[in-house]
């Protein structure tokens, strides 16, 4: 791959890429090899560690878990934190590429190229430490596909022990071409409730339905149900989407059982929509119930939550610029409000009772991930090439590395560059004196 050189201010330390860009291909294809799921993610977090502390930066391990942090001290100045995600997901990969895991976990989420580009990233800052001041904090997240790593980092003191952030920085993988990234305005990714739902019956012979209560008949007419919550609960302008992603019950053809258990997710782009749905679908499982004559009321428990994704408009226009500046407007795109949920708002003013801090401006952003010859020979116009493309958390999910991975690290770094600014004293782009907005 040859040098590229970067245009603008960012440029002594992007330039940087050439020699970083080898050794994090090797580390990308290790973390793919080798997925973990959430709450195992011990030799992803040894790994992200033992290349953060090989560039110099202080680390420490088990934080929330098997989260990794490490710390760059560069004299007076802000401190900007970039989060990526340690976990891959259950399922078995189907991409027939010469590195792909063959076990029962599979980075179907790109969360491998997440951790590389952050170490990418991380490098960069750290070989260039004359060209920006402040503190580069790297945050290796277990547990983000169980929604439950962010609030185990920070209930572990993460900001009391590594310093309140001035921004919190993160990127995702999208299925747009390699090279481009994608920033969101308003709303942009939904916040979610999953929800676990016991429905008790009466245990009998199948030859004597009369005598049983049938929890699979009660179940069954609740995920029915449960769809109205959306078509007629709704208004037909609300992003709101609902799914019975689980139906377990009954161990035989002849036997009526005592248990069905529901596993129930709820989305919505709003916090009001989230919260009227979460009463809905437990009005529903409760009065179904009830109908079926049920022995006892169901368990229904919230098994996981997060919050609307909302990044800061300032810290967002902040990134943008420097983007634009880096890549050229044609490959800095808009990306709408999508129905995928996260974490990361924890990081922020959602997760204030959490960590007991406001005020703190979220910037997150799509990258593509999309081979150029993948995106060529696809038909049809650009929609119909993105809808064509494996999407996040399919078997045959594979990013094109060698596009995509050179845009995550520079996306990363340049963001980070917008707070941190340069040694010779002038703000960064995203600081107050650069876009008249208080960030903190």
């Amino acid at each position: 791959m040859s040098p590229v050189a970067y245009p603008g201010e960012n440029a002594p330390v992007l330039d940087g890429l050439a020699e970083v860009l080898r050794p994090a291909i090797a580390l990308y294809l290790d973390l793919h090899r080798h997925p973990e799921l959430s709450g195992e993610e011990r030799r992803t977090a040894a790994a992200l560690g033992e290349w953060l502390r090989t560039a110099g930066y202080e680390v420490t391990a088990g934080v929330g878990g098997h989260g990794v942090v490490g710390v760059l001290h560069n004299g007076d100045g802000p401190r900007v934190l970039i989060r990526a995600e340690l976990d891959a997901l259950p399922l078995t990969e189907r991409t027939g590429l010469p590195y792909a895991s063959d076990g029962p976990a599979a980075h179907a989420c790109g969360h491998d190229l997440h951790v590389t580009a952050a170490a990418g990233a991380a490098s960069l800052l750290a070989r260039a430490r004359e060209h920006w001041r402040g503190t580069a904090v790297i945050v290796g997240q277990p547990a983000e596909e169980t929604l439950t790593g962010a609030r185990a980092m920070l209930e572990d003191g993460l900001y009391e022990r590594f310093g309140r952030p001035d921004a919190v920085l993160a990127q995702h993988t999208a299925p747009l071409p390699g090279g481009m990234v994608a920033h969101g305005y308003g709303p942009m990714l939904a916040g979610s409730v999953g929800f676990e739902a016991v429905i008790h019956g009466r245990a009998g012979h199948a030859g004597t339905p009369h005598l049983a209560v049938d929890p699979v008949l009660t179940a069954a007419a609740a995920v029915l149900r449960l769809q109205g919550a959306v078509s007629r609960e709704s208004a037909p302008t609300e992003q709101v989407a609902l799914n019975v992603g689980s139906f377990h019950s009954g161990t035989g053809s002849n036997l009526v059982p005592d248990l069905a258990t529901l596993g129930i997710t709820v989305r919505a782009l709003s916090e009001r929509a989230l919260d009227r749905m979460t009463a809905s679908v437990e009005r529903i499982v409760r009065a179904e119930c009830a109908a079926s004559g049920c022995p006892r009321d169901p368990d229904i428990t919230v098994v996981s939550r997060s919050p609307v994704t909302h990044p800061d408009p300032a810290a967002t226009a902040a990134v943008r610029r420097a983007h634009t500046e880096l890549y050229g407007p044609e490959r800095v795109a808009v990306w709408p409000p999508a129905m995928a949920t996260e974490d990361f708002p924890l990081y922020g003013d959602a997760g204030a009772a959490v960590h007991g801090m406001t005020g703190i401006p979220l910037s997150y952003w799509m990258f593509g991930v999309v081979g150029p010859k993948t995106w060529a020979r696809t038909p049809g116009s650009a929609e119909d090439k993105l809808a064509a493309q494996p999407p996040n958390h399919s078997p045959e999910f594979a990013p094109d590395v060698r596009t995509a991975l050179p845009t995550g690290i520079t996306a990363l770094a340049s963001a980070a560059l917008s707070w941190l600014g340069n040694r010779g004293g002038r703000a960064g782009a995203g600081s107050s004196a650069a876009t008249g907005t208080a960030l903190r």
